[in-house]
């Protein structure tokens, strides 16, 4: 009887004691009380909310997604082209190759400097001959006339003053036509030196120099087995890139 009373004691006493150390599976930062023991750590990360409250407030939070600082915005050849087409040298500004500004605005400003005097003294031959052929001539009309074509006006010699006319008629189209032409070239130079900016210059090109040496070929063997001197060539690859085998110990 007493062995029966002890194992009946014995089984109730583990059925307590399992059931005393069954843990709560949820954690007490979670049902809002205080943990017992040491305090336990929150392992959710911050909310997206607070981490946008936290950027306008201006507090570094780690994040594990970060811009690479090593990284080059690349350059655009558009906005070069873009640039060089509404003002001459911005593109070149825009490429940093500001030692190019003074001949790109020479380029272009020659031109519309030889535009406007050849168009200046084509308007004053084109009165002095309108005031030619209106006689009498008196001087009043004379005076109006340039003090350089005067002397064309006394004379009577009209065909002079249409041949300057002409003359000075076609360096002002000459003057348009050459303005139209270094404006197109400064653009095509910016493009081309953006697109340059970004060239690849690594010493694995696929176009490169490649130095041989002297061996005995199959016409060689037949002359006497002589070799051929040692001669630099222009090796070009069309293969894709190829990657090198990395051996770790």
């Amino acid at each position: 009887m007493v062995r029966y009373l002890l194992a009946v004691c014995i089984l109730l006493g583990g059925h307590l004691v399992s059931r005393a150390q069954k843990n709560d599976t949820i954690p007490s930062y979670i049902k809002g009380k205080q943990g017992t023991g040491y305090p336990v750590a929150d392992t959710l990360g911050p909310h997206k909310k607070d981490s946008l409250r936290n950027a306008r407030k201006g507090t570094n939070t780690d994040s594990p997604y970060k811009l690479d600082s090593t990284t080059r915005k690349k350059h655009d050849p558009r906005r070069a082209t873009l640039y060089s087409t509404f003002f001459p040298g911005l593109g070149q500004i825009y490429n940093r190759k500001y030692w190019k500004l003074p001949l790109v605005y020479a380029a272009v400003g020659i031109p519309a400097y030889t535009y406007f005097y050849n168009k200046s003294w084509y308007q004053k031959c084109q009165q002095a001959l309108a005031v030619l052929l209106d006689t009498p001539l008196t001087d009043a009309k004379l005076k109006s006339v340039d003090p350089k074509l005067r002397v064309f006006l006394t004379s009577g010699d009209d065909n002079s003053l249409r041949s300057y006319r002409n003359q000075f008629r076609k360096d002002q189209d000459y003057s348009v036509i050459f303005f139209l032409l270094f404006w197109g070239l400064q653009i095509v130079d910016a493009t081309v030196d953006a697109h340059l900016m970004d060239f690849d210059v690594t010493p694995e090109l696929s176009l490169r120099l490649q130095e041989g040496s002297g061996s005995t070929g199959p016409a060689m063997a037949g002359m006497g087995g002589m070799t051929s001197p040692a001669s630099v060539g222009v090796v070009l690859d069309i293969h894709k890139a190829r990657y090198k085998r990395l051996f770790v110990p």
